[in-house]
């Protein structure tokens, strides 16, 4: 049993009830809400383990606007959202991941579907949020508190950089394809294309620059990228 909690943010009742009793079926434990008002309410009293957010919403601000919210708050940005949406072209699937969603789904789903991506997002979020600080070089990364610090300073790291950089420094030495990144990080049948990883590759080496550790994230020709202190002669 798993007994963690979910969120269901959907204001369309025959859905809410049909993913309240598949979650609770595999153990989990499920509070509801209606919009955001209502979910955000159920996310301070609650602090929920993971949030199924369902796009459109009743009200002035709609799923997206809401999981925006919820990544701009330090206090609430790790609770890690999955995206419930019959928007299925690739414009809107970028949108709703580049607002810090660490999944997205499109109606209708799999309920057997829907459990194991719930499993794997935990599995991911669980893993960078251990307790213990992680250091790498001159680098350190505290799960606890999700800062990032080079020689005592700090680094303003994004939240897709963020998990990048827990990936890669629990994991250095390593070499990882783009696909075994893009599932690691991102979470399988997520829509990222190899040019979208590459970019936050780009963007988080840009971060480490000023502290002179942007030679820490390595491309491994004919491969994908490794997280190494060892920097080879040129």
């Amino acid at each position: 049993m798993y007994n963690e909690q979910i969120l269901i943010v959907e204001d369309e009742p025959a859905i809410r009830e049909m993913v309240e009793m598949t979650l609770e079926m595999a153990g989990f434990e499920t509070l509801h809400a209606t919009d955001v008002s209502e979910a955000h309410q159920q996310v301070v009293d609650h602090r929920p383990a993971l949030i199924l957010l369902d796009w459109m919403l009743p009200g002035d601000k709609n799923g997206v606007d809401f999981c925006r919210m919820l990544k701009n708050d330090d206090l609430l940005s790790e609770i890690p959202v999955i995206m419930l949406t019959a928007r299925s072209d690739e414009n809107n699937k970028v949108h709703g991941l580049d607002t810090g969603a660490d999944d997205y789904m499109t109606k209708p789903f799999s309920t057997r579907e829907l459990v194991s991506r719930i499993k794997a997002v935990l599995r991911r979020s669980n893993a960078l949020n251990a307790n213990k600080t992680i250091e790498v070089g001159k680098l350190s990364l505290d799960p606890q508190s999700q800062r990032v610090m080079a020689d005592g300073q700090m680094i303003d790291v994004g939240p897709t950089e963020y998990r990048l950089l827990a990936f890669f420094m629990s994991h250095p030495e390593r070499a990882y394809t783009r696909t075994q990144l893009l599932d690691q990080v991102w979470g399988g049948n997520v829509y990222i294309e190899d040019r979208t990883i590459d970019v936050h590759i780009k963007r988080l080496r840009k971060l480490l620059r000023p502290h002179d550790c942007d030679k820490l994230i390595q491309t491994v020709r004919g491969t994908g990228y490794r997280l190494s202190s060892f920097i080879e002669p040129v």
